[in-house]
């Protein structure tokens, strides 16, 4: 079993930054895929940036391209996400998920939110314009 737990969201402007993290715990986080996804009010849940879990594979969402980087450290059991340029349409619950398997994985299946096992409770971000 994997507990993951976000931090870091809050109220912030346009323009603006702010960091997530995702605490994970339970298991080997370095043998862990982990995407960040996000769901706006009335909305499904979008992927927006997930890492393979040696860190050689990022995907990216069109939208969040150049403002989003996301990152981890294995040695702290966190994945991160730096978003700059904030926009108010990123305005929403972010969630860390995670998925377990030594094999590289594919661009598309990280993108996809039935292919993880874990979940976190989410974090909301609140962009005002």
């Amino acid at each position: 079993q994997v507990q993951l737990v976000e931090s870091g969201g809050g109220l912030v402007q346009a323009g603006g930054s702010l960091r997530l993290s995702c605490a994970a715990s339970g298991r080997t986080f370095d043998s862990f895929n982990m995407g960040w996804f996000r769901q706006a009010p009335g909305k499904e849940r979008e992927s927006v940036a997930a890492i393979s879990w040696g860190g050689i594979t990022t995907v990216y969402a069109n939208s969040v391209k150049g403002r989003f980087t996301i990152s981890r450290d294995n040695a702290k059991n966190t994945v991160y996400l730096q978003m700059n340029s904030l926009e108010p349409e990123d305005t929403a619950v972010y969630y860390c998920a995670a998925k377990g398997t030594i094999r590289q994985p594919t661009a598309q299946a990280m993108g996809a939110e039935t292919w993880y096992d874990y979940w976190g409770q989410g974090t909301q971000v609140t962009v005002s314009s």
